[in-house]
């Protein structure tokens, strides 16, 4: 059985790593430290865990693994001791919102051994993994061109908590957070850009990015654009790649290719089965594997980069 310790409450998808970490049969929350005393003490009560106000205290404690939802500038605080106190890490993305801080991180984790996992969910889909062994498989022939795009309507339509747009937590805007998932993804498929050029926007006034577009070149001429926003509505996950063979659209979970024959969409149950990030991450903690393949150091690492580099284009 492998003990967690969720390292803070700051981050939106939180309760959701609780419950992956609770639904699976060889892992359990066990702790729990968080930045805000009150909100931790209350999170604690309702898992049913210790809270621990001394961070130190926390990592002494009984926990093998750290599920790290902290803000992200707070990530080589708190990464850096968890790993040099022999603590695997899950960790939501960015890894960090600079280079330095990223590598100093990554080196901590290397320099202790222990199991790292970042969470990447769009790469468990099914789609995604199917679209990927299309460009992998060579069907689409060279790739020359590819979109994705995740926004929602967050700042628009006023759900997002106030924290979020205090850039001093966050380290920017939808672009860091919301447009994590269109770098891993276009990233994945692609490699890492040889340049990147970025604008970003602010249609309501808050304190950092709310409209994005990243556009990446990358080795043998492909061109991408990674797009988000928090001022969208009814927008599906839009992910375009085209090659000199043909093409493929995921539109929603739909997926449509055209190998050269006509566009043919294409059943899921012909798509490989999905994963859950934790899932990957519990199994290789438990087997005694230091990385996920797709969830990896490298992968974690070349998402800041370019984040790095959106911005200081923008």
């Amino acid at each position: 059985m492998l003990n967690i310790g969720m390292i803070s409450k700051w981050h939106v998808h939180a309760k959701d790593y609780a419950r992956e970490i609770t639904q699976n049969p060889n892992a359990q929350i066990t702790a729990v430290w968080d930045e805000d005393p009150a909100r931790g003490t209350e999170w604690a009560a309702e898992l049913g865990v210790p809270f621990y106000a001394d961070y130190a205290e926390f990592l002494a404690s009984d926990i093998h693994a750290v599920c790290c939802d902290s803000p992200t500038t707070m990530h080589r605080d708190v990464l850096v001791p968890a790993a040099q106190a022999g603590k695997h890490i899950f960790t939501e993305k960015l890894l960090a919102c600079t280079n330095e801080d990223a590598e100093a991180i990554a080196q901590a984790i290397r320099d202790a051994g222990v199991t790292f996992t970042i969470s990447l969910p769009v790469k468990g889909s099914p789609a995604f993994q199917y679209i990927k062994g299309l460009i992998d498989g060579g069907k689409l022939g060279k790739v020359t061109g590819a979109r994705f795009r995740r926004s929602h309507n967050g700042v628009s339509g006023n759900w997002l908590p106030e924290r979020w747009f205090n850039v001093h937590e966050s380290g920017g805007g939808a672009m860091m957070d919301l447009g994590a998932h269109p770098v891993y993804v276009i990233t994945d498929l692609l490699g890492e850009p040889t340049r990147v050029a970025a604008m970003m926007t602010n249609l309501y006034d808050t304190s950092s990015d709310e409209n994005a577009i990243v556009l990446g070149e990358f080795a043998g001429g492909a061109l991408a654009t990674m797009e988000t926003a928090f001022v969208t509505n009814g927008v599906p996950d839009l992910l375009e790649v085209y090659g000199t063979e043909g093409s493929v659209f995921l539109r929603w979970n739909e997926v449509v290719q055209n190998l050269g024959d006509g566009p043919e969409e294409v059943d899921e149950d012909n798509m490989p089965a999905r994963y859950i990030p934790m899932d990957k991450f519990v199994d290789a903690c438990l087997a005694g594997v230091k990385e996920v393949p797709g969830l990896a150091l490298h992968d974690a690492l070349v998402m800041t980069r370019i984040m790095a580099k959106a911005y200081e284009s923008a």
